[in-house]
């Protein structure tokens, strides 16, 4: 029988914080190896902390390009994801080795509480695979 090790969760001050200000409906799922958090359907964050593309360590922020500049005068360290590959994505990191990063971070728990519109996704729901139907036969 194989045990199955629990990851401890990165930043797991994130959480804490978010419990202590109150904000309801908090859950955590696996996600790109990563752990994703949610508040109620909404999509908020990723928690990332891997060997790999290190430079993308942190918190990630569920938004859309629309709200990066308005989001960056709030986070100045903030800053498209690279293991994306290159160009603007949606999901933006405030990084891990960044000198503001726990302040950063609980700045925007702050705004999540306060369901800050510029943070946050509905995914799209999943699709059910379609089944192939097997010819008749004749």
């Amino acid at each position: 029988m194989r045990l199955k090790i629990k990851k401890a969760v990165p930043y797991s001050f994130v959480l804490e914080e978010m419990e202590s200000l109150g904000v309801t409906s908090i859950m955590t799922r696996p996600m790109f190896g990563c752990l994703a958090v949610y508040t109620g359907e909404k999509i908020v964050l990723i928690l990332r902390e891997k060997e790999d593309y290190q430079q993308d360590n942190g918190v990630w922020l569920a938004t859309i390009q629309d709200h990066h500049a308005s989001l960056k005068k709030d986070f100045p360290s903030m800053r498209s994801i690279s293991v994306f590959g290159p160009g603007v994505t949606g999901w933006q990191v405030l990084p891990a080795d960044s000198p503001d990063f726990e302040e950063a971070v609980l700045k925007a728990c702050s705004f999540i509480r306060r369901e800050d519109p510029r943070i946050g996704k509905v995914p799209k729901p999943k699709r059910k695979p379609k089944l192939k139907r097997k010819p008749k036969r004749k």
